[in-house]
């Protein structure tokens, strides 16, 4: 396989299939429409993650005190009446075991990347705040995504605001994230960018880029989808070569699932694929 016939099969899947792949910290091996902008889908709870622990090390947030579990949002239209969350829509129904209750933004944040639990990202957003997320988005050199709303916010959805990410930029907080966990970076401590890799390696949605790779490999990564959208964005750490990066972001015509259900649709096929070639070529990336 070349990068070269990587690109000619993708040229006939109907839609846009944008990629990023390359070691932490050097200019990509392989990249195709990496600046092409997406629904984001769930690949914005990375930067949610992030916002949360750059407000825990500053103090103003405290990921372990316990904080109501409640299914009513500010939208992000101006005027625009409260929003709420519908459950099945949810990948995780532990969260909203806890309506009602208690607990604490650190288990949010946990099941915001595990499970991708939407309620867990409103609750977290709702705390964190809309623009300490887009500084996580500048501090990371990630300037084509706008993580604009909560997820289900209609009213701001149908004024025009919505989320938006890269596959570039999606590779550039998932780096900044991996080179952080080594020395002192832009987004957060290296005990910090430690924790949310391992929070991303904790990732139990594995019908993606996770399906490409031998059992057993490592990925730190997060996924995202909807009807016509499947995205997956990760840190790969093999046993025999550096730590790569790679991000897919597809808007395709492909047939998918909306349900969260990890079943072998076609765009996650199309994942995968990616990802198994991407792995072949890992010693020479």
């Amino acid at each position: 396989m070349t990068w070269d016939d990587l690109d000619a099969h993708l040229d006939r899947v109907p839609g846009t299939v944008s990629a990023y792949v390359g070691r932490l910290d050097t200019p990509p091996t392989w990249t195709r429409h990496a600046d092409a902008t997406h629904y984001a889908a769930s690949t914005m709870k990375v930067a949610v993650l992030a916002a949360l622990h750059r407000a825990a090390e500053a103090g103003t947030l405290d990921l372990d005190a316990p904080v109501p579990v409640v299914n009513d949002f500010d939208s992000a239209q101006p005027g625009a009446p409260r929003f709420a969350c519908a459950q099945p829509y949810d990948n995780d129904d532990a969260v909203w075991d806890l309506l009602g209750g208690t607990t604490s933004l650190r288990w949010l944040a946990d099941r915001m990347i595990v499970r991708s639990s939407n309620l867990a990202t409103n609750l977290a957003l709702g705390h964190v705040g809309l623009p300490a997320v887009a500084e996580v988005w500048a501090l990371a050199g990630a300037r084509n995504s706008v993580t604009g709303r909560g997820i289900e916010d209609f009213a701001a959805r149908e004024a025009g605001i919505t989320n938006t990410v890269t596959a570039a930029n999606l590779a550039a907080l998932l780096g900044a994230l991996a080179s952080g966990a080594d020395t002192p970076g832009q987004l957060a401590s290296p005990t910090a960018c430690a924790t949310m890799l391992d929070v991303l390696l904790a990732q139990e949605h594995r019908e993606d880029l996770a399906a490409g790779l031998p059992e057993g490999t490592r990925i730190a990564h997060k996924s995202g989808w909807v009807r016509g959208v499947r995205h997956g964005a990760g840190v790969v750490l093999p046993d025999d070569a550096p730590p790569y990066l790679i991000a897919v972001c597809t808007t395709t015509d492909l047939d998918g699932s909306d349900d969260g259900d990890e079943v072998e649709d076609d765009a996650c096929l199309l994942l995968a694929h990616i990802s198994a070639q991407v792995w072949a070529a890992r010693h020479q990336l």
